[in-house]
């Protein structure tokens, strides 16, 4: 029986190579994940080194969302994987190629406008995509966290953020895609080093443009109001000789009352952007029974999203927040953010040099059911998303591990700048606030967590008592 396989076209032995890959890929998620739902259903008392941290209640509620999170995952990716496989399987992408020749030849443009039926393919895909994961989202949203306490969002709301997120999407990937497939083409030998300095060249402006630009579209920004919070913040940037220039409150509770925090920009102008739901004296989560502030400036705020209070205090106090920056001033001062943007553009550059290699090779065009035609979109698909798939396993495992190295080392920083009691309240507060399950099983761990898991943390952090 194996040596009728390997007397199989080399198409063939590439084509169920692939599809055989990404069912062994998806079989090991569901184990590792298996292996995490156990731990959730069997712990289901605060284990002894944790009755300091957490209460029972907090700890059965983080519990039940996991364990509702953790089903949703398995239903979700085995409908995710079934319907790839069967996309594969049915011939849909040379069929939707085709489809979009059809509908560019009634426009008038024939075989030779590749580009532009590269990116009507493209529309076409991620129309499909969008609509077909459509009803998944509304579930996660509408009846995981909306039962969890996490949801924010009305169903206008959530639609015209979907289809907001749609139309920004397509006004950068179409005319990216459109520029890199040019260069591709008149490139020449060397195209694939052109291709990456044009990507580089991309990613650097997004980056760049994103947190002014782009998300302000989907959440309001305003500057953190001058008094004791900006001052401590501008002191710890200088402590460090961080190029802070602008700190921002963005308003993520109109969203969801998960919180996060972040800084963005090059050089000498660093901004950095804290959720609403971080500050404990900023939240409206935390305002219970009070008047919401009116906000002219985003009318559908008061009608399209929906403040729940809590009972408990949300976010964090200002000392906290101030150890919370420590750690993510610590990835900046440490280095953390320029090696992770070298090891990106490393791996990019190698993809596009295997790819120019790769790219005349007719077995992979028909291998996907391409018999006529070597589109180089569709060449780029094949070889970045399926012939790529190993290495880009290995590469995501490899980059886990050092993000929780990266992790341990941000909070010594910050630890080392006298915040270690203010990083250790805050990890708690933040774990409760997002229900966050403080016991993992130590291969879904492994496998999965850029963080490492909260005890791991604390005890990095030292025995330091807590009120």
């Amino acid at each position: 029986m194996v040596a009728s396989i390997f007397d199989l076209p080399v198409e063939n032995l590439i084509f169920y190579a692939v599809l055989g890959f990404s069912w062994t890929v998806y079989l090991w998620e569901a184990y590792l994940s298996y292996r995490q739902r156990r731990i959730y259903r069997s712990t289901t008392h605060v284990p002894q080194e944790l009755g300091k941290i957490m209460d029972p209640e907090t700890f059965e509620k983080s519990r039940l969302y996991q364990l509702d999170k953790s089903n949703f995952s398995f239903w979700s990716g085995l409908y995710s994987e079934t319907e790839g496989t069967l996309i594969l399987l049915l011939g849909g992408i040379p069929f939707l190629w085709g489809f979009a020749g059809s509908v560019t030849a009634r426009f008038g443009f024939g075989l030779e406008y590749e580009i532009t039926q590269s990116l009507v393919f493209l529309t076409l895909a991620t129309l499909f995509s969008a609509f077909t994961g459509l009803p998944w989202s509304l579930y996660n949203t509408f009846v995981i966290e909306e039962k969890h306490g996490f949801n924010q969002q009305t169903l206008g709301f959530f639609l015209k953020d979907a289809l907001k997120k749609f139309v920004v999407t397509q006004c950068i990937l179409l005319p990216v895609t459109s520029l890199l497939l040019y260069i591709i083409k008149i490139g020449g030998d060397y195209f694939f080093i052109y291709a990456w300095l044009f990507t580089l060249a991309v990613s650097l402006v997004l980056v760049t443009i994103y947190a002014d630009y782009i998300a302000p579209l989907f959440d309001k920004f305003t500057p953190l109001p001058e008094g004791e919070l900006k001052t401590d913040i501008e002191a710890l940037a200088k402590s460090i000789s961080f190029p802070l220039t602008k700190v921002y409150v963005v308003e993520g509770s109109k969203r969801s009352s998960h919180s996060n925090a972040y800084f963005y920009g090059f050089f000498k102008n660093k901004r950095i952007v804290l959720f609403d739901t971080l500050l404990e004296d900023y939240s409206p989560l935390n305002k219970t029974g009070e008047h919401q502030p009116e906000q002219p400036e985003n009318d559908e705020t008061s009608t399209e999203s929906k403040v729940k209070p809590k009972n408990k205090k949300q976010g964090c106090n200002n000392p906290e927040i101030l150890a919370v920056l420590g750690h993510e001033l610590g990835h900046w001062k440490l280095g953390h953010t320029v090696k992770n943007i070298v090891i990106s553009q490393m791996n990019s550059f190698l993809c596009f040099s295997l790819f120019a290699v790769l790219i005349g090779r007719k077995e992979l065009f028909l291998a996907f059911g391409f018999n006529d035609s070597q589109p180089t979109l569709i060449g780029l698909m094949i070889i970045f998303q399926f012939i790529f798939s190993p290495y880009n396993e290995l590469l995501s495992f490899c980059l886990t591990v050092l993000s929780r190295r990266f992790e341990f080392q941000a909070d010594a920083f910050a630890r080392n700048m006298g915040k270690a009691s203010e990083l250790y309240s805050s990890l708690i507060k933040l774990n409760k606030d997002n229900l966050g399950f403080p016991v993992a099983d130590w291969l879904f761990s492994m496998w999965h967590y850029s963080h490492p898991p909260l005890l791991e943390r604390l005890r990095a952090l030292g025995n330091i008592k807590q009120d």
